[in-house]
């Protein structure tokens, strides 16, 4: 889906006038003052310029893009005063176009036009100057997300077997066929097709890494009546990734994704991102830290139910009344058995997953009874960059005699035993796990931690499915299991449970044992557990967890929620903004809440938003001690930054706070937007303002070619997200890029 180019929204060139003035548009412009006024910008209506598409970009770059990147930012030192012809004139008459802003603007039309194939077009005066925070919006929402719309070969693919792979779990009978159909029909691709076994152990998934390959999503009918034989019936489920090198569905980041979908009207795109989750808990266990085959035994932080009831929320039904926006129309209808049927199969994921994955071995701690990230996989994460590990394996490889990457050989292949070594990658493993690759506060230690941003995951998990069977079926709320066994585990599980009750299973090491789950049918109603999950079993987790949460990971003297290390029994001191996430799943209490938010505020606002960590706790750093991209300065995702909104004022009241934080980031991002060619990049350093970064990774997103062609996922989503919440005043603000600190005059 590729949009139409807005350039073209007026008449195309007539061929006489092109003869007439071609020259015109080719001719050098002659060298500019910085500033000059001679013909006034803005009459009564937008003028039209016409433009040599080829001749007027090479003359552009040459005069204004100084240091050669093929953008026009800030940082070049051109003139920033470029000629261009106006149409009603038929080139005669020329207007000076003066600003990066403008300048950059027409550039990146230029590159659209050029992508048309087009040799001149019509311009219009408002795409130059169009106000930046409708410009961002409306790319973000009308191009960027289709750009995301796709999954590719894999940039982080370093074996020598590059072959075009996917694997199809073993019970999806109807994806194998399929797939094996695409690769007959479509030979060019050189699809190789693996159906995984029934059970994927952590050995099995290290033999893949040589041979790394896309997993199997969902799949769905075009046309519901005709059947999966046919071949051209049949279509992936739709999903977004977050782009650059991140070029599949990833966890956390769809649940981000989802929101500023949602706001833009693209409720299918979600919708999607919903089912192929639910594909994942059925077929692979858990929701993936994402769909490649070096992830099976990773997951990442789990938003499903919170997603679940957003999408839910944003469905429109047949019995609603005529759309009355935009976006409404967007809407599929649903019947209302359709739409409970579907939110049906959505919540037995999530009851799956919670129980299998999140409150049982190994990420579960009985002694304490929270929970913590823990991966089954087993050494080296094959998907980071060459070098990363370098610093660590010296010592060892030097020890051994070899080099690095001699040594990461060997020791990948089990050639070399390191137990250190071992012990290193499954915290190292935990950290991507958390989505926060990398830390300071993690380091060494993350399989360790009951974090205090998972463990308010698991409360609002545990929360929204209490609120979900209470609301939606009545209190009770019947599942499918895969045997006898699992029925039977559930059913003893059910009564320990009923007759010791949950504290005592789980703390102090218990009996719990929750691998029924493990069990659960999700699409099959064939067979059905006789005793069933009810509200009130779930909302004894809630309570349950929100009284371990404030005993292991408050802190009455620093006012400030922390980790909690189950290893070595104390909470850690690391600060973390993380700590806010206690007011968005509703465990702060009224008091608590007093306390935290001034305190919050006075560790991490920052002049472009809320800072990841605190430069106290990140500590010194130096050649052997890198910056880390989720340390003090970067503010990376929305999470930290959009939520604040809805956390601090929907429910705890902090409005003002609220606003200034959201009119913070959304400057930040603005700013960026206006100054560096229309950069919509994966991170920033909101300390220093910048998205420049001397980091782990790099800045996906930034690395672009005239015009950006899709921005980064989360990102999008959190500028959409956050003019939803920002009143039409602060809005004009930032599109006049009022300065916070101006605005709200701290």
């Amino acid at each position: 889906m590729r949009p139409q180019l807005a350039a073209f929204s007026h008449a195309a060139t007539p061929d006489k006038a092109q003869n007439n003035f071609a020259s015109e548009c080719a001719a050098p412009p002659s060298p500019r003052r910085r500033r000059a006024s001679h013909d006034a910008l803005f009459p009564t209506a937008p003028r039209l310029f016409i433009v040599n598409v080829a001749t007027t970009k090479k003359l552009l770059l040459d005069q204004e893009d100084t240091d050669g990147d093929r953008q026009i930012t800030i940082h070049d030192t051109g003139p920033k005063v470029f000629v261009i012809p106006t149409a009603n004139s038929g080139g005669f008459n020329k207007v000076e176009i003066r600003g990066t802003y403008a300048i950059s603007n027409l550039l990146q039309e230029l590159e659209l036009a050029t992508d048309h194939n087009r040799k001149f077009i019509i311009l219009s005066e408002d795409r130059l100057f169009e106000n930046p925070v409708q410009r961002m919006e409306r790319l973000i929402k009308f191009h960027f997300w289709d750009g995301l719309e796709a999954i590719c070969a894999d940039p982080k693919n370093r074996q020598e077997d590059n072959q075009n792979r996917i694997y199809i779990p073993f019970h999806d009978d109807i994806g194998l066929s399929y797939f094996k159909k695409v690769a007959i029909n479509r030979p060019h691709l050189h699809l190789d097709v693996v159906q995984l076994p029934e059970y994927v152990s952590s050995a099995y998934v290290n033999s893949l890494n040589s041979k790394p390959g896309v997993l199997a999503l969902g799949l769905r009918k075009i046309h519901p009546e005709r059947g999966w034989d046919d071949i051209t019936n049949v279509c992936g489920t739709p999903f977004v990734v977050p782009g650059g090198r991140f070029n599949e569905q990833y966890g956390w980041d769809s649940y981000f994704e989802s929101l500023g979908l949602i706001a833009d009207g693209r409720i299918g795109l979600a919708q999607g991102m919903v089912e192929n989750f639910v594909y994942e808990i059925e077929h692979y266990g858990k929701i993936l830290n994402a769909n490649r085959s070096y992830y099976l035994t990773r997951s990442q932080p789990p938003f499903l139910t919170d997603m679940v009831r957003q999408v839910y929320a944003a469905f429109g039904r047949e019995s609603d009344p005529p759309a009355s926006s935009a976006n409404a129309s967007l809407k599929k209808l649903w019947k209302e058995g359709e739409l409970k049927s579907w939110l049906a199969c959505a919540t037995k994921a999530s009851i799956k997953e919670l129980f299998s994955i999140w409150l049982s071995h190994p990420r579960l701690d009985t002694a304490v009874g929270l929970s913590k990230y823990y991966t089954e996989g087993q050494g080296i994460p094959p998907e980071t960059e060459p070098d990363h590990f370098n610093a660590i394996l010296k010592p060892f490889a030097d020890k051994a005699g070899l080099s690095e990457s001699e040594f990461e050989k060997l020791y990948t292949h089990g050639d070399i035993k390191v137990p250190e070594l071992d012990e290193y990658f499954v915290h190292d493993r935990a950290v991507r796990e958390s989505g926060h690759d990398t830390t300071y506060r993690f380091d060494g230690k993350c399989a360790n931690l009951a974090t205090i941003d998972l463990n308010c995951l698991v409360h609002k998990y545990e929360e929204d499915l209490a609120q979900i069977i209470e609301q939606e079926f009545g209190g009770r709320y019947s599942v499918a299991a895969e045997n006898n066994e699992n029925v039977s585990g559930y059913k003893l599980w059910k009564e320990t449970l009923e007759s010791e009750g949950v504290d005592v299973m789980i703390g102090g090491g218990g009996t719990w044992n929750s691998n029924w789950a493990k069990g659960i049918m999700i699409y099959d109603e064939s067979v059905t557990m006789t005793a069933t999950p009810d509200d009130s079993l779930t909302t004894s987790f809630t309570s349950r967890t929100h009284a371990l949460i404030n005993k292991y990971l408050w802190s009455d003297t620093a006012s400030l929620y922390f980790d909690f290390d189950c290893k070595e029994m104390k909470q850690s001191t690391y600060e973390s903004a993380t700590a806010i996430w206690a007011l968005w799943a509703n465990i702060a209490s009224k008091e608590q809440a007093e306390s935290l938010v001034p305190k919050f505020l006075r560790l991490f606002e920052v002049e472009g938003g809320i800072v990841s960590t605190t430069e106290a706790s990140r500590g010194p750093l130096s050649n052997e001690r890198p910056s880390r991209q989720w340390d003090y300065p970067y503010g990376k995702k929305i999470r930290k930054k959009i939520p604040l909104y809805y956390i601090l004022y929907s429910n705890y009241n902090y409005h003002s706070d609220a606003l200034r934080i959201t009119y913070r980031w959304l400057y930040t991002c603005v700013k960026a937007f206006v100054d560096f060619n229309g950069v919509v990049p994966e991170k920033f350093d909101v300390v220093g303002m910048t998205h420049k970064v001397n980091v782990e990774y790099g800045n996906v997103g930034s690395d672009f070619q005239y015009v950006v062609r899709e921005g980064f996922g989360w990102m999008n989503a959190s500028v959409q997200v956050g003019l939803l919440g920002l009143p039409l005043g602060l809005r004009r603000s930032l599109g006049a890029l009022v300065h916070p600190d101006v605005v709200f005059r701290r």
